[in-house]
């Protein structure tokens, strides 16, 4: 075997590897794959059939009152009765159990939302993983991040008709693919220094999902270098599923090449 060859072995494995375990989070009994309903809450109290009590949102935050026999278990503790979460904090989420369920209270877009997530809820329960490309190292690019002299607010659309998301960006990142340089709108990653980008390109609606993916990228080194990897281009829970309010990308962030790598269509949207 070639050190060409070996090389692209490892690439693959180390992509399977990677691959494999993002499934095995998507398939987590509480994911967004269990839930079972999206509800907008306002001061009218209401009931649903796949949560208990009756929840409302009051200028002290959400609150449920549970019936006699219902209850929730929070960080732990049984409750019972009327029960205040407090005010939620944009895109925070306070889970809470009941049998073997659990109903995420959360703020999306300005708004108080409950969603109940069950294991045995079938897009869960008939899961058969996610397609993609295979791994090439083709769209493998070494990149610059350039971030902006202060973080600039940006407003996108939301897989919900109507909602927005306001995020902010730190920057920017520059790559070239095929002998042409792009840039991309960036926002914060989930761990300190990360980044996250949301895109669309020609394959969009074609054979990847026609909202948006993501692109999840490390820290830059010293020199401002960042390592951009499509293979790992991943699809958002509006891919799945009509109960989510993901962000859509900003508009500059639409790229004109076909991006053939990273998550495609979801087979439960075929």
């Amino acid at each position: 075997m070639t050190v060409q060859h070996t090389q692209q072995a490892t690439f693959t494995e180390q992509w399977q590897r990677w691959h494999a375990e993002h499934e095995r989070l998507l398939a987590d009994p509480h994911g967004f794959l269990a839930i079972t309903s999206l509800n907008w809450l306002d001061a009218e109290p209401a009931c649903f059939g796949d949560a208990p009590g009756n929840w409302a949102s009051t200028d002290e935050g959400v609150t449920v009152q549970l019936a006699e026999g219902e209850q929730l278990t929070i960080d732990g503790t049984a409750v019972r009765g009327r029960h205040s979460f407090g005010v939620i904090g944009e895109r925070d989420s306070i889970f809470a159990g009941f049998g073997d369920a659990v109903v995420e209270v959360a703020k999306r877009c300005g708004y108080d939302i409950v969603r109940p997530r069950h294991p045995g809820h079938p897009l869960r329960a008939d899961f058969a993983g996610v397609p993609a490309y295979d791994p090439d190292p083709r769209w493998v690019t070494t990149g610059r991040y350039i971030p902006f002299g202060s973080p600039r607010d940006v407003t996108v659309g939301a897989a919900v008709e109507g909602l927005q998301h306001v995020y902010a960006s730190p920057g920017q990142l520059e790559f070239v693919l095929d002998g042409a340089a792009f840039r991309l709108t960036a926002f914060n990653g989930k761990q300190p220094g990360s980044l996250m980008a949301l895109f669309t390109d020609a394959t969009s609606g074609v054979t990847t999902y026609a909202a948006n993916r993501a692109l999840h990228v490390g820290a830059p080194d010293g020199q401002g270098q960042v390592t951009i990897d499509f293979n790992r281009a991943v699809n958002l829970p509006c891919a799945y599923t009509d109960l989510a309010t993901c962000p859509l990308p900003p508009a500059e962030n639409k790229l004109p090449i076909a991006i053939e790598a990273g998550e495609k269509i979801p087979f439960e949207r075929r």
